[in-house]
């Protein structure tokens, strides 16, 4: 679920944004047009920059990474800010910062893998001094009607989890 939800949450904190799923087997955005679409009938000129503020997202449509690389060079160029959500195996050639997002769990069997964004399930008192100055960001613990309001594809109530967001895009990755 927090590979669905974090980009959506990463989009909305900014005025206007563009999220493209590129894993075929990811989540089932709703979106007007999907990626595979684009690719395969060519972008119209509306897809490739926003008309109006706010969140959009292009679903996947069951096309991968290496075939939908133009198009996505083409929306890199005309979105202000895009988030590209990917396949647990990504190129290491994305045209974009890859950012990490993963979860934070209590205890030693699962302890943190490196730098990247990191979101508790609880509260993690040591854990998240250590990493933040490893150049890691620890997220808020996610309201729940903040989830809910992402998965429903409704922009979420501001909240500390929310504003915590907007420290990714400022981070060097």
């Amino acid at each position: 679920m927090l590979g669905a939800v974090a980009p959506l949450a990463l989009a909305t904190t900014q005025p206007t944004a563009l999220v493209v799923d590129l894993d075929p087997g990811g989540p089932q955005y709703p979106s007007a047009r999907s990626l595979r679409e684009l690719v395969e009938e060519g972008p119209r000129a509306a897809d490739l920059s926003p008309s109006r503020r706010g969140v959009a997202v292009l679903a996947n449509g069951g096309i991968g990474t290496e075939d939908s690389r133009e198009i996505v060079h083409l929306l890199l160029r005309g979105w202000p800010a895009v988030v590209l959500r990917l396949a647990p195996q990504a190129p290491d050639d994305v045209p974009a910062p890859i950012v990490p997002v993963r979860l934070l769990i209590p205890g030693r069997l699962f302890p943190p893998q490196g730098r990247g964004v990191y979101q508790p399930i609880a509260v993690a008192f040591g854990t998240r001094r250590r990493l933040e100055t490893g150049g890691s960001l620890v997220l808020p613990v996610a309201p729940r009607r903040v989830i809910r309001a992402l998965l429903e594809g409704s922009r979420p109530v501001a909240s500390r989890w929310t504003t915590a967001w907007r420290r990714v895009w400022a981070a060097v990755w």
